[in-house]
């Protein structure tokens, strides 16, 4: 029963679908987000002031007042004093109710806020019902739903009583298991959490720590594991291309560089080279902070995969950051005879059919942004997909990329370090490698957060950097409502600029250039030909300019921080000390305020990536990922590690010995939505 379609009218229906209310587990599943207590009466005299108390009295006159504006009052008392109730919002019917309930026996039982008003006490459109002496009160806490317009508390409450009544609540976990974990019965929760006691720890209730609320939460977080599990053992099912090769291309690479891997990249690149030897496709997520080196580790992946005899695709987000490192691997990879394509939306016709061609021929190595998975775009034979800054990209576009090449393997890139919390819970059908060491020779970068106030000391501050004879990086506001108004920005600093520091060259770079512009004066800046870049954020990642050393960001409190810590990590990358001045203008909100202290404070960033999870939460925090993963309506992955890693032990037991259980566990969590996690 418990998977049935709960009957509703009609008229309620669509609204019920939109809370992702349908079947009975979905009622169920709907918990309370606080609670009101209307288990006991206090006099009027006795009320606190500001504080939800539920009183009964008696109606002593109803009127409609015009003045200062049309309002319902009516004026109540019991045996130690008078009240007034006042409703701006009304209608007709209540106003006949309100006088019927001066007949005779008749109460009004009221729930609200009692405050001091110009005729004394009053409470304003508190809730009521007309009660007799008789009628009796409730014996558990209140609960308030979640809800949205239309479908009322006292509609929802009805409903999921009766989806409480007619299902069998049964556990999916095992008694003794659950009780070696001090995890509730499932249906003991539940019941709890929807009718609780009034003498219920009602802190614990509310804060969410409560035991019922400990087993829900762990509910919530197993049916996660389990489906990504599920779709991590059903990935290694399906055949791939075995991508074995004798690494003499490899080799011939790594001979040629003018540096050498670090600790890290080698243990990376290992598990890498294992993976593509697996006739199963490699599904694995490469993380690692601003400068790390993850373009070198996916090149020497794509060795092994051309050396199979297969091809590589390097798909990314912007058309600056694929043009960098188009550059970058055919500078290293064509030597050795390696074809490399270029293709992107921005490429004329011609161009763009050749590197079409290219991709679908001849080429070993195809480089782009989302072009790669437009219609008519096809390969030969592709072997491994590369994706870096995955996160910008939507699961559908990844989920192409893929069927591009059949079942290609896949190598996921983020400079945006993910948080063990989040990787053990919103990744958890990825493999994960992490780049947690700097290659030798990057220079610390010293942060300051300067106010725009002094803005004549930082211009003064880019000349003397010029002076010494090194670069500067100026990087424009984000202004997501309008690109044109970005830009317009962007012009008006360099004018302003190009006024105040009249004998240095400024260059201007921004997203509206054409390809072949912006990649001549990304050409003049990395040859010292242009002292000063004025920039949007296209230079967020990617761009790698040894000599510049000093990043002024304009309006940093308009920054998001991982934006920020992927900015900062534009220098420091040449042997001379680097600054990275914030310049924030006054006043700053509580939030812009956090964010300018945790970059100042940190530089590394699995520690910043962990305080923006604390900021802003998971949902935000994973992007476009949220398209593919439900996110947790409970469980809180910074208060409940404990219940991450339980989950995720007992997942892999779960489907490996008891999938009839593993099965109903995720009905009832998930139902059809598990579809969403496929990709």
């Amino acid at each position: 029963m418990a998977s049935d379609v709960l009957p509703v009218p009609p008229a309620l229906k669509t609204k019920l679908e939109k809370l992702g209310l349908v079947r009975h587990d979905d009622f169920i599943l709907h918990l309370p987000i606080r609670y009101e207590d209307e288990t006991s009466i206090v006099t009027v005299a006795d009320a606190l002031e500001g504080v939800p108390v539920q009183v009964e009295a008696r109606v002593l006159d109803v009127s409609v007042q015009f003045r200062p504006r049309r309002q319902l009052v009516a004026r109540v008392a019991d045996s130690t004093g008078e009240l007034v109730l006042r409703f701006l919002n009304f209608y007709g019917s209540q106003v006949k109710q309100l006088e019927q309930a001066r007949d005779g026996d008749k109460l009004l039982r009221l729930f609200g806020e009692i405050r001091r008003g110009f005729l004394g006490a009053e409470m304003v459109h508190p809730r009521y019902r007309v009660v007799t002496a008789e009628t009796p009160l409730p014996t558990s806490l209140t609960p308030v739903y979640p809800t949205t317009a239309g479908v009322s508390q006292a509609a929802l409450r009805k409903l999921i009583g009766v989806a409480l009544a007619s299902s069998a609540l049964d556990d999916s976990l095992d008694e003794g298991w659950c009780r070696r974990h001090a995890l509730m019965p499932f249906s003991a929760a539940v019941r709890l959490l929807h009718a609780p006691p009034p003498d219920v720890e009602e802190a614990a209730l509310q804060g969410r720590s409560h035991p019922a609320w400990r087993r829900v939460k762990f509910d919530e977080v197993l049916a996660q594991q389990l489906s990504l599990r599920r779709a991590y053992l059903a990935r290694r099912q399906k055949g791939a291309p075995v991508l074995k090769a004798d690494g003499s291309l490899r080799r011939r690479l790594l001979a040629n560089l003018p540096f050498a891997l670090t600790t890290a990249q080698q243990r990376v690149l290992a598990e890498i080279a294992d993976d593509l030897a697996q006739p199963y496709p490699m599904q694995r997520l490469l993380q690692g902070d601003v400068g790390s080196g993850k373009t070198i580790v996916a090149a020497l992946a794509a060795c092994q995969a051309i050396e199979a005899g297969y091809q590589a695709a390097f798909m990314a987000p912007t058309e600056i950051l694929a043009e960098q490192h188009y550059l970058k691997l055919r500078t290293w990879l064509e030597p050795f005879g390696v074809e490399v394509a270029w293709l992107t939306g921005s490429l004329r016709k011609a161009a763009k059919t050749a590197s079409q061609s290219q991709a679908a021929g001849s080429a070993h190595l195809v480089v782009g942004t989302h072009a790669l998975i437009q219609a008519g775009v096809d390969f030969a034979r592709l072997g491994l997909a590369i994706v870096d800054e995955q996160h910008r990209f939507g699961v559908a576009q990844r989920l192409e990329l893929r069927k591009k090449g059949g079942n290609p393997h896949q190598l996921m890139m983020s400079a945006t370090p993910i948080p063990r919390t989040l990787a053990m819970s919103y990744y958890a059908d990825l493999d994960v490698s992490v780049l947690d060491e700097l290659p030798p020779g990057r220079t610390p970068i010293r942060t300051k957060l300067i106010s725009d106030a002094r803005r004549d000391q930082v211009i003064a501050g880019v000349r003397a950097t010029v002076g010494e004879g090194r670069q500067v990086y100026w990087v424009c506001p984000l202004i997501e409502e309008s690109e044109k108004l970005q830009l317009q920005t962007a012009i008006d600093t360099h004018a302003v600029l190009s006024a105040e520091l009249a004998e240095l060259r400024i260059g201007l770079v921004h997203g509206r250039l054409k390809p072949a512009e912006k990649a001549a004066l990304m050409a003049e800046f990395v040859a010292g030909e242009i002292d000063v870049l004025v920039a949007t954020t296209v230079i967020e990642v990617g761009v790698d300019v040894p000599n510049a050393s000093l990043m002024v960001i304009e309006h940093a409190e308009r920054f998001g921080l991982s934006q920020l810590h992927q900015l900062r990590g534009r220098v420091g990358r040449g042997a001379h000390d680097s600054t990275c001045v914030l310049l924030y203008q006054s006043p700053l909100s509580q939030t812009a305020r956090s964010r300018l202290r945790i970059i100042f404070e940190h530089t590394d960033g699995f520690e910043i990536a962990r305080q923006d999870l604390h900021l802003r939460g998971p949902g935000e925090f994973v992007g476009s990922r949220q398209s593919g993963v439900p996110l947790l309506r409970y469980a809180d992955l910074e208060m409940d590690i404990d219940l991450v890693e339980l989950a995720r032990d007992l997942a892999e037991r779960m489907l490996r010995d008891s999938p009839a259980r593993a099965e109903a566990h995720l009905a009832r969590w998930l139902g059809s939505r598990e579809e969403l996690l496929k990709a």
